[in-house]
């Protein structure tokens, strides 16, 4: 009898091995389950693998996010220790990532909390970071690091997770976009060095009817000179049928710069082109300081019709909005994004300065009227959808 058993069981191995090693479908399937870094490390099996795992890694179409908040218990920020982790456990092949973190934590400007936790987070330290993070990533991925005041963001997990205004404390998150088919994103960067028309071409900023999302970052802002750089790149922009969403933040660290000499202005962003692409933004000005006039003003989004499926939510707002715009109520302009669109992730940050005005860009049907000068402003919120597709 245990004979019987042991031959049944050798059998019953020996068709599972056969149809691993042999039925493409069965294996897709099994590996569609699979952790894309786990993923990587099966395709080296076989080559019948690693046909099915690049079949699979093709159809991961969708933006996955990793976020933090807290208190590390390690010398880095926390959103780095936790992307060791969370990347296991991520199910696409980032191609674009896009960071942001608070820049109290980052930078070590709170004494206390830094000789608390022996932090050293000088010039250096920022390099060491980046470094960190380009071996989390794969070598192909294009990054982009915002640090900023404060932090929105969705928890990990589900897109109907509560979105969270992090005004104090430590917190960050990585959006991470794959290879998507319709969809192109590309990173840039300017200074003061490099901008002209050739490069706002090159960057697909100019000339590029399929150019839909800009979202665009402005960095040591209050120097001389800079409102007048940052006027020659968003004249081209403001007058196109494109979306414009971003602000002023802290610094910006990206893979490409290397031109600017240390302490210089700069403007960097995404751009994102695609016939795809759809996207939508409101303006929560000044006077929008109660719940009920946020909800007014962010339930506008929803005349945009734009699918709630693989699409963003952004958030921009001033460092003097939140809590303190709202009469110490907290998580305002978060709670009313997420009671109206309850199953789109939220992210963005408190800065220095909004970018961005009423827009609309849907199909054949664009909403665009402003010139660069009303696309900045002071003391309001951005609050923007981007669908992918």
């Amino acid at each position: 009898m245990e004979d019987d058993t042991a031959s049944s069981s050798i059998r019953t191995e020996s068709k599972a091995g056969y149809v691993l090693s042999n039925v493409a479908e069965v294996v897709e399937r099994i590996l569609t389950f699979v952790p894309t870094k786990a993923l990587l490390r099966i395709a080296r099996v076989s080559r019948l693998w690693r046909n099915c795992a690049r079949r699979v890694l093709k159809t991961q179409q969708k933006t996955s996010w990793l976020s933090a908040f807290g208190s590390s218990r390690y010398e880095e920020h926390i959103l780095l220790g936790n992307m060791e982790e969370g990347l296991e456990n991520i199910y696409l092949l980032p191609q674009t990532a896009l960071l942001m973190v608070d820049s109290e934590n980052f930078n070590g400007h709170n004494s206390s909390y830094r000789h608390k936790k022996a932090r050293k987070y000088q010039d250096e330290d920022e390099s060491d970071a980046i470094d960190r993070l380009r071996r989390l990533l794969p070598k192909s991925c294009d990054i982009l690091w915002i640090i900023t005041p404060g932090i929105v963001l969705t928890p990990t997990g589900l897109p109907c997770n509560s979105p969270q205004e992090f005004m104090e404390g430590e917190a960050g998150f990585s959006l991470l976009f794959p290879a998507m088919e319709g969809v192109h994103i590309r990173p840039f960067h300017f200074c003061k060095k490099n901008l002209s028309q050739n490069s706002l071409e090159e960057a697909g900023l100019v000339g590029n009817p399929d150019l839909k999302v800009v979202l665009l970052f402005g960095y040591d802002a209050y120097k001389s000179g800079a409102a007048r750089f940052l006027n020659q790149l968003l004249e081209p922009l403001a007058h196109s049928n494109v979306l414009i969403a971003g602000g002023h933040v802290e610094k910006a660290f990206t893979q490409q710069r290397n031109c600017c000499s240390p302490g210089s202005f700069g403007v960097t962003g995404l751009a994102l082109s695609g016939s795809k692409i759809q996207g939508a933004s409101v303006l929560l000005d000044q006077d929008v300081s109660s719940p009920k006039a946020a909800e007014v003003t962010i339930r506008r989004l929803k005349a945009a019709d734009i699918p709630e499926r693989n699409t963003i939510g952004f958030m921009f707002a001033c460092v003097a909005r939140g809590h303190n715009h709202y009469n110490n109520q907290h998580n305002v302009e978060a709670d009313t994004f997420h009671k109206i669109f309850p199953s789109v992730p939220l992210f963005g940050f408190f800065g220095n300065g909004e970018i961005g005005c009423d827009r609309i860009v849907k199909e054949n049907y664009t909403l665009s009227e402003t010139d660069a000068n009303g696309l900045q402003h002071g003391y309001t919120t951005v609050m923007s959808l981007v669908h992918l597709g």
